[in-house]
């Protein structure tokens, strides 16, 4: 055998450092939210479902005079980057960033639940005020509402539905990691633009987003109500939590298994 022959290098037993950093980042900020004491945590989802509600007023104004979805939703994006920069948080945020904590035993179930509840509650009252106040003040859109409400009001609940709110969850989650694998706000605001872009120009089923929408239309006289509303936010959730959680979050963490083993011994 010749020695000279150099041997094959092998390969790299752990990921690159990029990946690493963002776990600490969504351990140590999931740990953060985690523990945060129900004052705050009630205003931040009160913010997160005004600040959301921002970009269904954009939504229903660019599609009332353009009929495009496409546009639509990109005027909506810019909910979205409220969230951002406005600190303010989405139920559907909170798969990842926390999620990953509780895997590090950076915090508890029971905390993860708490945060879950109290977050999309808050999201739901804040958009519902939101919701009345564009189609008291603008009377002009209540067709537009209305018809922007039927098309998850009215859907069935079976397999293409809850495939659109895994997708949603896919989405969302995927977009929360993105803007944590940078400190920089200005590249954070990129995936906050094209993602809630695609979330409602698709019109996936997101918990948050769609309910906002059926408040507008049942504000603005639809011939469905809050009996209809109900059952289809816990059929979004559930497939939002199945894209996020499982397609994303689950998947992601298999990267980074020695972190995951090393914050779970420490």
């Amino acid at each position: 055998m010749n020695d000279d022959i150099p041997s094959p290098a092998a390969p790299p037993t752990h990921p690159e450092p990029e990946v690493e950093e963002a776990f600490d980042r969504l351990v140590g900020e999931g740990a953060e939210r985690l523990q945060r004491p129900l004052l705050p945590l009630v205003s931040t989802g009160l913010l997160g479902g005004i600040d959301v509600g921002t970009g269904v007023l954009a939504y229903l104004l660019v599609l009332h005079e353009t009929d495009d979805h496409l546009l639509a939703g990109l005027a909506f994006s810019l909910g979205f980057v409220a969230l951002l920069l406005a600190r303010s948080e989405l139920f559907t945020e909170n798969f990842i960033v926390p999620v990953t904590a509780v895997v590090a035993r950076e915090g508890t179930v029971v905390a993860l639940l708490r945060l879950w509840g109290v977050t999309l509650a808050a999201n739901l009252v804040g958009g519902w005020v939101v919701a009345w106040l564009v189609v008291t003040g603008l009377p002009q859109l209540r067709p537009t509402a209305v018809e922007a409400g039927e098309h998850f009001a009215l859907m069935p609940l079976g397999l293409r539905s809850f495939v659109l709110a895994v997708l949603a969850g896919l989405v969302i989650t995927l977009m929360t990691r993105m803007q944590h694998s940078t400190e920089s706000v200005g590249v954070r605001i990129v995936p906050a633009v094209l993602f809630g872009a695609l979330l409602a120009g698709g019109q996936l089923f997101h918990s948050v987003l769609d309910s906002l929408l059926m408040f507008t239309a049942i504000h603005a006289g639809a011939g469905f109500g809050y009996l209809d509303w109900l059952p289809r936010l816990g059929w979004s959730a559930l497939g939002n939590l199945l894209g996020g959680l499982v397609l994303v979050t689950a998947v992601r963490l298999l990267r980074v298994p020695h972190r995951v083993a090393e914050a779970q011994r420490e």
